[in-house]
């Protein structure tokens, strides 16, 4: 029986439109290491895998690892973006201000 780490995992994939293979290729993990996340009983990921899987379906990992939220609300997906933001380079933070400055501009 899936636990609620691998049910939202496979739901926030399939949203993604994403296979195992992809999934697994994007977090450095293997496909059968996601496929237990995603079927086993009470997995027991690591730190690290965990926040890759997480930054990759662009959710947070107490998002993940909560067992009280079907889905991600507003509040986990700005938290993901903001943390993707800060390990953006310096150039990439730079076009999303401009872009973001152009918008308050109308």
């Amino acid at each position: 029986m899936p636990s609620p780490l691998g049910d939202k995992i496979r739901i926030l994939r399939k949203q993604k439109k994403l296979s195992l293979e992809q999934l697994a290729e994007l977090t450095e993990s293997s496909k059968s290491y996601i496929w237990e996340l995603e079927n086993k009983d009470d997995p027991k990921p690591s730190a690290e895998k965990m926040a890759r899987i997480a930054a990759t379906l662009e959710v947070t990992t107490e998002f993940l690892l909560s067992d009280s939220v079907a889905t991600p609300g507003e509040e986990v997906i700005d938290e993901a973006f903001f943390r993707k933001y800060k390990t953006m380079p310096e150039g990439t933070k730079k076009q999303i201000r401009k872009i973001l400055d152009s918008w308050d501009e109308e």
